[in-house]
């Protein structure tokens, strides 16, 4: 292999790593807007990520000629739903009773990759069979690529080579940014982010864009999961194997400066750095975790640079994290 293809091929596999973490970062960057601060980011990642291994798992048992559309279709939506789901718990906890945002983030985490767990690792020995699960038919069905891109060389292996949930990450990032920069509903939600009782004064349902930005941020960050576990693992589900792209993907919001167009650009980065250690040799196991921190540093430098830079916009929502009373304002 040749410099020029072993760079094509590195930075390949950096964009496939950073997929997770764009979806992940541009989910919680969209919750974090209207003021709420969901360290369950990961676990909602493990919930997309079983969730459509849920439905696949189903769809593709009711049938002995399984169709492709139907079975990304409904792994789709059942990501969709399941993480979702969970990002409305964490909305009732935090904004209907009050809860701590912390805490409540942080247990569903917890719940999130235990629920992953247990049925990654029981679903199949619940209906009498043996084995882990593995989704191929559906897995091959998301990893598709365009049937042209093999013929276009160190281009088509760099930019067409990739299943249709990697572009997607990247067309919801560039759609986010539009409209929290460009339209009403992003002016008023970053108003509820920085100061909620203003935004209330003005009319605007701070309760509404609170629970909304938090269930669509969810729904976002859980299709990450969904495409670890379908593109790049190809439909086989391994408990813990998700490591700690989770808390990248919320180190990733620090970095992009709460900006999801400046998350795909990142995450790519992060990607790259996840998996760096891996192209230097003589590395030893302990080498290999120092490396491993890189995107965690390079997220304490960035933080520290924009913080005594003093900016307004490279700070995050006012009211990050804060729980609002309307009675109080």
């Amino acid at each position: 292999m040749g410099i020029l293809a072993s760079i094509v091929f590195f930075i390949k596999q950096s964009i496939i790593q950073g997929i997770p973490l764009l979806y992940g970062s541009t989910g919680e960057i969209i919750t974090e807007k209207s003021g709420n601060l969901n360290l369950g980011i990961p676990g909602i990642m493990y919930m997309g990520g079983i969730s459509g291994v849920i439905g696949g798992y189903f769809y593709e048992r009711s049938t002995d000629n399984p169709n492709a559309f139907l079975a990304i279709f409904i792994t789709f939506m059942s990501a969709i739903v399941g993480s979702a789901l969970l990002a409305l718990i964490y909305s009732f906890l935090t904004i209907t009773l009050h809860a701590n945002q912390n805490v409540t983030g942080l247990t569903l985490t917890t719940f999130g990759v235990g629920i992953g767990n247990f049925f990654g690792g029981s679903l199949t020995k619940l209906f009498g069979e043996g084995g882990s699960i593995s989704l191929m038919f559906t897995g091959n069905a998301f990893k598709a690529t365009l049937p042209f891109a093999s013929k276009l060389g160190l281009f088509g292996e760099l930019f067409l080579s990739y299943g249709f949930l990697a572009y997607l990450a990247v067309i919801i990032a560039i759609i986010s940014s539009i409209i929290l920069t460009k339209t009403r509903v992003g002016l008023n939600l970053r108003a509820v982010g920085e100061n909620p009782a203003t935004a209330d004064a003005a009319g605007i349902n701070v309760t509404l864009y609170k629970y909304v930005a938090t269930c669509i941020g969810g729904a976002i960050a859980g299709l990450g999961g969904l495409y670890f576990i379908m593109d790049y693992t190809g439909g086989s589900w391994t408990n813990g194997g998700f490591g700690d792209r989770g808390w990248l993907a919320i180190a990733l919001v620090i970095f992009a400066l709460w900006k999801p167009k400046h998350s795909i650009w990142g995450s790519f980065l992060f990607g790259g750095l996840y998996i760096v250690y891996l192209y230097i040799p003589g590395l030893g196991r302990s080498s290999q975790e120092i490396f491993k921190m890189l995107p965690y540093v390079v997220t304490l430098v960035v933080l520290v640079l924009t913080s005594m830079r003093k900016k307004r916009e490279y700070q995050p929502p006012e009211s990050l994290g804060t729980t609002y009373f309307r009675e109080e304002r």
